[in-house]
């Protein structure tokens, strides 16, 4: 089967996560559904793959991954209602986080077979691709062994502050869920969960490293060009159309 380098993203600006959601396992569902025929196909009649990036914003939502302990949102129902935040138990890996405006969220759902079929290699390809994206702004981020995301102050670990959060799940090679990377956001809200499940280390922001709020549109544009170089892919902008 002929490999498809090419990624359609998708800005989906501010959108509720449940529908973020139900898109994306849509998305999957199709791709992994073409995968399935091709399987009864001959070698030069099999149908190429679809690889799709969403980018959005949430409004205030918490999510726990499917290893997640609820106890690590300190909230209840009052006061999430109090936060105008909701709660999800998704199937991503990982445990909790928080999705709310001012943070550029990726959602790639990628047939990994058009590109490499080694999940830790895309975990640290995502990293990648935020790890440059900040440095544009002057900060020099990285990983801390065993822990996912990225991070500032992450090799003396004086003061390690995660500033990009990350949790996948991958179904028949094709990848969903993906990174959250803290832009403008209100860091506040962490303050009612234990992020990722990590009480002893700081969570930041772009704006509150650098002194000044950016243009989330700009950092999208710096994301996808690295993550375009780094997967040897081509983004072919398409407009998202609501689906009811």
């Amino acid at each position: 089967m002929k490999q498809n380098r090419e990624i359609v993203f998708e800005r989906m600006g501010l959108v509720d996560y449940q529908q973020a959601w139900d898109y994306q396992e849509q998305l999957l569902k199709a791709t992994v559904d073409i995968k399935t025929q091709n399987r009864s196909l001959p070698e030069d009649g099999k149908l190429t793959t679809p690889n799709y990036l969403l980018l959005c914003q949430h409004p205030h939502v918490y999510t726990l991954g499917k290893s997640g302990h609820e106890e690590h949102l300190l909230l209840n129902e009052q006061g999430l209602a109090e936060k105008q935040a909701t709660f999800y138990k998704i199937n991503r890996g990982g445990d909790i986080t928080y999705h709310g405006p001012g943070q550029l969220v990726a959602y790639p759902i990628l047939d990994m077979e058009n590109f490499f079929t080694d999940i830790h290699q895309y975990l640290r390809l995502l990293e990648e691709a935020v790890i440059q994206t900040l440095a544009e702004y002057g900060l020099k981020t990285g990983r801390i062994a065993g822990l996912t995301g990225v991070w500032l102050d992450f090799e003396e670990q004086h003061n390690p502050r995660k500033i990009c959060a990350m949790g996948v799940k991958c179904s028949r090679w094709v990848t969903m869920h993906g990174l959250a990377l803290n832009v403008n956001t209100d860091l506040g809200y962490f303050g009612n969960i234990v992020p990722c499940g990590i009480s002893d280390k700081a969570v930041t922001s772009l704006e509150k490293e650098i002194g000044r709020a950016v243009p989330l549109e700009e950092v999208e544009e710096k994301l996808l060009r690295h993550f375009e170089k780094l997967f040897e892919a081509k983004m072919l902008a398409h407009q998202y159309e609501e689906r009811h």
